[in-house]
């Protein structure tokens, strides 16, 4: 009874018909029809249509006869249907498919992220996106690191200022396993994102412009690392060791929410200090 419920395939193809069921023509552009029609929203043959496939396609996918689409498939069906970002994920899952990440990165933050950085003080917050360029601060995050403002918004870069930043390159103590995991993170990214050309810009000039960064991506170490901890030497705080926290929100896929904590107490003495200058 409950393989009989709980069916990908059936369930594929209740969730595509009932999603065109509820699209009337004038949402996706085509005129508007007056003769009586015996269901509601899109026929088939326009689903087909708008998505590049054939109208016994999604007949067959409709009727769940076990097809499997790829995912190129599915994107199109997603796009014809209109589908919510979360309707999407839904679909690429019932499909058993996995879903193109998004080319084109987020370049403000999303306003309640941007107020959830601010409220995360007294801790030090930041928010990314998929390329590592850094959209929202706090105050503890500025202290911390840098002042980002004093930076041109192409350099408000996590990675290039791990990277390349004169004064940031040598910011950590670890500075060589620092290095190696960004450069993991930068690769991992570049393969999600192949075609976002200021991202392979960026892992361009940095390659050209660093031997120790040209040396460690001939290395193809793949190590993305969502917590951790690093020590830092600060050179007012002193060293300072804190473990970070990487989190990625479900309505904002592109961002990313990075907080530091203190690592020990000596830790966050320094950082209470230091906060209070």
């Amino acid at each position: 009874m409950t393989t009989r419920f709980l069916d990908t395939t059936q369930e594929l193809a209740a969730f595509l018909r009932a999603r065109r069921e509820r699209l009337a023509p004038q949402e996706v552009g085509l005129p508007s029809r007056r003769q009586f029609r015996r269901t509601p929203g899109l026929r088939r043959e326009e689903v087909a249509g708008l998505a590049g496939i054939s109208v016994d396609y999604v007949v067959r996918l409709e009727q769940g006869r076990g097809l499997r689409p790829s995912a190129d498939v599915v994107d199109a069906l997603a796009r014809a249907l209109r589908l919510a970002p979360v309707e999407r994920a839904y679909l690429f899952n019932l499909a058993r498919q996995s879903p193109r990440m998004a080319d084109e990165p987020a370049a403000a933050a999303a306003p309640p992220l941007a107020r959830l950085v601010a409220d995360l003080s007294p801790l030090p917050a930041l928010l990314m996106n998929h390329r590592y360029d850094i959209l929202a601060w706090n105050r503890e995050m500025r202290t911390l690191l840098l002042d980002f403002d004093t930076l041109p918004p192409s350099r408000r870069n996590l990675m290039w200022l791990c990277l390349m930043h004169p004064e940031i390159r040598e910011f950590y103590v670890d500075r060589e396993r620092v290095v190696r995991e960004g450069i993991a993170h930068l690769r991992a990214a570049w393969a999600a994102h192949p075609e976002d050309g200021v991202l392979a810009d960026l892992i361009t000039e940095c390659i050209t412009r660093d031997e120790e960064v040209a040396r460690l991506w001939a290395e193809p170490d793949i190590k993305v690392n969502g917590r951790g901890h690093k020590v830092m030497r600060h050179p007012v705080g002193g060293v300072i060791g804190v473990h970070f926290e990487t989190l990625m929100p479900l309505q904002d896929p592109d961002q990313q929410l990075v907080i530091f904590r203190a690592a020990d107490d000596r830790s966050r003495s320094a950082l209470d200090r230091l906060m209070a200058q």
